[in-house]
């Protein structure tokens, strides 16, 4: 049997209110979806291959999913980034020399209507070591990413 060829990766994620949503997605991605439905909507990017669908379906938790994001090479590509989000009226905010998932990092985040984060990041060093706690992996006011749940709780 052949291996399987992939085309891009698919995501779908759930949203409250299609419309919000819609806004958002069409701002973070900078383009229109290329099927919406009611209670569904389909963006085909680019650059990362990705199939992003929406889904209209109430919650009340925030679920398993922690975060998306997209890796770049540089942080002026990081910084390239964040100024089309402004551009498009979303909000960002910046993490620069900060440790997670045990690299150094420069990033920059936006929240959907949901609060599901998405981030842009450039890793600057990588394989950094194990922090003997959660507290010294503190850069900036944000935990080390993948500190175990229990300091997870403290990261905003």
């Amino acid at each position: 049997m052949a291996a399987a060829t992939f085309l891009e990766a698919h995501l779908a994620i759930n949203g409250q209110n299609l419309e919000r949503s819609l806004d958002f997605y069409t701002r973070l991605f900078g383009l229109s979806p290329c099927k919406v439905r009611t209670g569904y909507a389909n963006f085909d990017i680019a650059s990362p291959p990705l199939n992003f669908t929406l889904n209209q379906r109430p919650f009340s938790e925030a679920g398993a999913l922690s975060h998306m994001g997209m890796q770049v090479s540089s942080t002026a590509e990081v910084l390239a980034v964040r100024q089309q989000w402004m551009e498009r009226g979303l909000i960002p905010r910046d993490e620069m020399q900060t440790d997670c998932c045990y690299a150094r990092q420069d990033k920059t985040w936006v929240k959907d209507p949901d609060g599901k984060e998405w981030e842009v990041f450039v890793v600057i060093e990588d394989n950094l070591p194990e922090k003997a706690s959660a507290a010294e992996g503190a850069t900036r006011g944000r935990v080390n990413c993948c500190a175990p749940a229990v300091a997870e709780a403290s990261h905003a």
